[in-house]
């Protein structure tokens, strides 16, 4: 008998996970999303939006019977462990998932809620706190600590002992140099080499990469 799953985010990243799940032998039966412009993302799976939509789902269900997966990326950490927390208390457990074709060494520990997406690498002694993404191919090396809310994007390389903040995104294809620290709600551009620490709340990009700007202005 297949497990129950409701995603919450109803964009790209539902469809990849939604593959994800089928392979984990999970039954998608609800997306939600906070955004009403935003078209059902599957024929047959119903879309609710917002936490209106969300009770009227939960008249019909039992929660505890029920995972949840934050389907929200990018640099969007801080909603994914908000919205994470609100189903936890309602009663829904949040599923840490794990493509068959990634890698996770033994001695990794993971948080809740975090996704490792296929052919991701995570190496000897990975610290990992709740709702990261590590997304398709990318590598995190031995000895990395990733705070919650964490996004590695497609083919991103953290080489050993780089540290993360809390709610950062090092978007696809860049590569960390070892023992870097990446601070809290940083932003790493696509294709970067990041050869020196980068302070929180910052947007830093190029090879070698540079701070250019906060992330929010």
């Amino acid at each position: 008998m297949r497990k129950k799953v409701i995603f919450w985010g109803g964009t790209g990243h539902a469809k990849v996970l939604r593959e994800l799940v089928q392979c984990l032998e999970y039954e998608l039966t609800a997306v939600f999303d906070n955004d009403p412009s935003v078209p059902p993302p599957f024929s047959d799976v119903p879309l609710y939006y917002g936490t209106e939509g969300f009770r009227q789902w939960q008249d019909t269900q039992d929660p505890r019977e029920v995972s949840c997966v934050v389907t929200i990326g990018g640099a969007r950490g801080h909603d994914r462990l908000m919205i994470q927390e609100f189903l936890e208390k309602e009663g829904l457990h949040p599923a840490t998932v794990i493509h068959p074709t990634a890698f996770v060494a033994g001695s990794a520990t993971l948080g809740k809620g975090c996704q490792i997406l296929a052919h991701a690498n995570v190496c000897a002694e990975v610290k990992m706190g709740e709702g990261c993404i590590l997304n398709t191919a990318c590598g995190v090396d031995h000895e990395c600590a990733l705070g919650n809310g964490v996004h590695i994007g497609p083919g991103a390389i953290l080489a050993g002992v780089v540290t993360v903040g809390d709610f950062a995104f090092v978007a696809s294809g860049a590569v960390v140099l070892p023992r870097i620290k990446i601070g809290t709600d940083v932003i790493v551009g696509a294709g970067s080499v990041v050869t020196r620490n980068v302070p929180d709340g910052m947007v830093a990009f190029g090879n070698p990469a540079k701070v250019r700007r906060p992330t929010t202005p």
